[in-house]
């Protein structure tokens, strides 16, 4: 199993509009072979230093993929295409993080 962090950067305003197109598209992957886990969420203001602050354009992504080989044939989802043609004009850039539990 692996997990996947992605952390999306939006245009100033522009979180709830994208949050809505992402949360249109979650059946699709949580129905994707392999897919244990696919999760939009937002900064929580909780205080604790390490954190930093709060990022209001960042809608961080949570999920886990049974393996590789399924992380990567649901990049090449037709409806993945779809998604990332409907929010291209939100997204400020993507940071991708994958790792394995130990």
């Amino acid at each position: 199993m692996l997990n996947v962090i992605a952390n999306i950067e939006v245009k100033p305003g522009m979180r709830e509009a994208f949050l809505a197109i992402f949360k249109a598209n979650v059946p699709n992957v949580l129905s994707e072979d392999g897919c244990r886990r696919y999760e939009p969420c937002t900064d929580l203001d909780t205080g604790i230093p390490a954190q930093g602050g709060v990022r209001p354009n960042v809608v961080t992504i949570v999920e886990s993929w049974e393996s590789l080989d399924h992380l990567r044939k649901h990049l090449a989802a037709p409806h993945m295409a779809a998604y990332r043609a409907k929010v291209k004009d939100m997204v400020v850039g993507t940071k991708l993080q994958v790792v394995e539990p130990r």
